[in-house]
């Protein structure tokens, strides 16, 4: 699914949300090549790199995004995660939210034998120095959206194309970099509803 068509997915389930049409959702995709920017470099885009002529080789777009965080990446073969939840009364945490999405995902890496953890000062997954998943939250009236990005098999050298998150001394790994084999997407998707099932208690 375009980037274009997941935020306008999310923006109608959002307004479901708070309406109490719908209850908490998980989407759970896969986006063509796309580098967002998150509300900390709307007007800044000194931490990607590349050119635009090199973008439109590569053929990847450039989004403003409304979520936290920096720059990030997304394509085919990571698993792009966005939680539509209603944190209200119990989870009005937005420290305790990303805590949990971290939790999915280190879980969620688990399940393949990877010993994923959390680095002092930063957010997402990481495996040694290098991240794993990536996490950027919009929380409005304590409704989720967007959410996680969890490479299973992406293509690492678009990274290259930008400063991962504005970090400059880590790298970025992959499931498939770090267990050497393929892995097939439909079982990181059953993995991570399940730790999003055990970490959310649904």
């Amino acid at each position: 699914m375009s980037y274009a068509e997941g935020l306008d997915l999310q923006k109608k389930l959002v307004d479901q949300r708070k309406r109490g049409e719908i209850s908490d959702q998980l989407l759970l995709l896969e986006h063509p090549p796309v580098i967002t920017l998150g509300v900390k470099t709307r007007n800044d885009r000194s931490h990607v790199i590349a050119t635009d002529e090199t973008l439109s080789a590569e053929g990847v777009e450039v989004f403003e995004t409304g979520r936290g965080g920096d720059v990030t990446y997304h394509g085919p073969g990571q698993l792009v995660g966005y939680p539509i939840l209603d944190l209200k009364p119990d989870r009005c945490d937005v420290h305790r939210y990303v805590r949990d999405l971290e939790e999915v995902m280190i879980q969620a890496a688990a399940s393949f034998g990877v010993a994923a953890r959390r680095i002092e000062g930063l957010t997402g997954a990481w495996v040694g120095e290098e991240k794993l998943a990536a996490i950027g939250v919009r929380i409005a009236r304590w409704i989720t959206s967007h959410g996680f990005a969890f490479n299973v098999s992406t293509t690492l050298q678009h990274f290259d194309l930008i400063v991962p998150c504005g970090i400059t001394d880590k790298g970025v790994t992959s499931l498939q970099k770090l267990l050497g084999r393929d892995v097939p997407m439909a079982e990181v998707e059953g993995a991570v509803e399940n730790a999003f099932r055990n970490v959310f208690s649904f």
